[in-house]
């Protein structure tokens, strides 16, 4: 992607998730965003073939920056305060979740969320096989790996609705401390 592409991508993102400060998602409308991001129309369907493929991207570019950075490659921060690697990947996204980066909590807890937990889900679980079972770190159990990592994408969303519906009372470290005692049981030592 050149700069130009990319200045116009960020144009996009910055407008969408200034939107989404403002409103709920269902509520935006595409020309809200080309307005916001001052472009063309044809300009917003050449990056993006509709607003759910733009949540989806934010969400992707979210998860992918997580993923890049527990492999070690540079993004000028740098979240591992846990003991080990593959945890701290909960504990970086617990933290951009925190700072409301990309408006994700307005997305995380708007009414119509359906559309923005799928993706979460999907990247989650991408997430925890690049960290957990494509390194080996499952046990291996009578039950199907595709399980196990549907049951660890699904505690942590419950687990993030929890800090969520308590107002985020919780710091970031005892939340990633209380996820990671639930699956545990699932993980080698």
């Amino acid at each position: 992607m050149d700069r130009r592409q990319k200045k116009t991508r960020d144009a996009i993102f910055n407008a969408f998730t200034e939107l989404l400060a403002k409103k709920n998602y269902n509520q935006i409308s595409v020309q809200e965003i080309i307005d916001a991001a001052d472009i063309g129309r044809t300009t917003f369907y050449a990056h993006f073939e509709t607003k759910d493929f733009l949540l989806k991207e934010l969400c992707e570019e979210l998860f992918d920056h997580i993923i890049d950075t527990a492999m070690g490659l540079p993004h000028g921060h740098y979240h591992y305060s846990c003991g080990c690697v593959a945890d701290s990947v909960f504990l970086h996204l617990l933290r951009h979740l925190q700072e409301n980066d990309l408006n994700i909590l307005g997305l995380l807890s708007s009414e119509n969320n359906e559309i923005f937990l799928r993706y979460f889900k999907s990247n989650l679980k991408k997430l925890i096989l690049s960290q957990y079972a494509d390194k080996g770190l499952l046990k291996n159990s009578r039950l199907p790996e595709d399980y196990i990592v549907n049951h660890i994408s699904a505690s942590f969303v419950e687990t993030v609705d929890f800090w969520l519906s308590g107002n985020m009372k919780e710091d970031t470290e005892v939340i990633t401390e209380y996820f990671l005692a639930v699956i545990e049981p699932l993980l080698k030592d």
